[in-house]
């Protein structure tokens, strides 16, 4: 894969087997749940495995949406499963986890566009903080309200890009209707991929509009293409260049972010929400 070739040192990751992430794999599978951290290639993966956490992936393996950077499967989805809100309680239970991070495929098939899903799962989780990472839900606000009515600590709808690459590499979602998502759920928490083809112009001016949308936390990591058949790598970003854009973060109000190359929303997403007011 060219992408491999020409990937930087600092991104490459060891690989980890131990007890615990044995642990973790083995009640993902009892529990019969999916993981963003294996759907979508996370490069933490291991890492977040070793330290007992995964962040649950919800409502299936497959998504109605066909994002080019995504390594998540577009195919017709199944039905919902409706053990999997008690599924995720236990699994969390069984790891002990103390903030949970619930995200999920996009189902555009469904009325509601799995709102009620998400709420179920929210309410099953007991002694836990509760962090979701939500679609747009095609900007209903009807969905965004029953999410919002199951009171999770955190709402996280990532706006992924800058606003000139969505037709390219987000065709099925809008720019402005993220947004809008974002005002109607604020304070909320936001992330994007940099490395798509934006320059740093464009960067900036997304983070003004996420702090306008009144976005609390935000996350920036570099895009790692999954196969050769997803969008190409345009740029790695050098570490001193994610220190500019901490600067720049820092600079455009924000208190409460995760930028760094391998920074993905679920990653150490316990400690970025530490003391965000709800």
């Amino acid at each position: 894969m060219p992408d491999e070739v020409l990937k930087p040192e600092y991104l490459k990751r060891p690989l980890i087997d131990t007890d615990k992430t044995r642990t973790v794999r083995r009640v993902l599978k009892t529990h019969c749940l999916n993981t963003v951290c294996e759907s979508a290639r996370c490069p933490n993966k291991n890492e977040c495995y070793s330290q007992n956490t995964a962040t649950f992936l919800i409502m299936g393996s497959a998504c109605t949406r066909n994002c080019r950077y995504c390594n998540i499967t577009c195919a017709l989805p199944e039905p919902l499963d409706p053990n999997e809100p008690e599924n995720i309680a236990r699994a969390a239970r069984d790891l002990g986890l103390k903030h949970v991070v619930i995200t999920s495929v996009t189902r555009d098939d469904l009325p509601d566009g799995g709102a009620q899903h998400f709420a179920a799962c929210i309410n099953a989780i007991e002694n836990a903080a509760v962090e979701v990472l939500t679609p747009d839900f095609r900007g209903d606000t009807a969905a965004l309200d029953v999410v919002a009515a199951a009171h999770p600590d955190v709402f996280n709808h990532n706006i992924e890009t800058v606003r000139a690459l969505f037709p390219v590499v987000r065709p099925q979602a809008n720019y402005e209707r993220s947004l809008e998502v974002l005002r109607y759920m604020q304070p909320a928490k936001s992330g994007l991929m940099i490395g798509l083809g934006e320059n740093f112009d464009q960067i900036e001016e997304t983070l003004h509009d996420l702090k306008s949308a009144g976005c609390k936390i935000l996350t920036i990591g570099q895009y790692i293409a999954p196969s050769k058949n997803h969008h190409p790598v345009a740029k790695y970003y050098t570490p001193q260049e994610f220190e500019q854009l901490r600067e720049l973060a820092r600079k455009t109000g924000f208190t409460r972010y995760k930028i760094e190359p391998l920074a993905r929303s679920s990653y150490h997403a316990a400690s970025v929400a530490d003391s965000v007011s709800h």
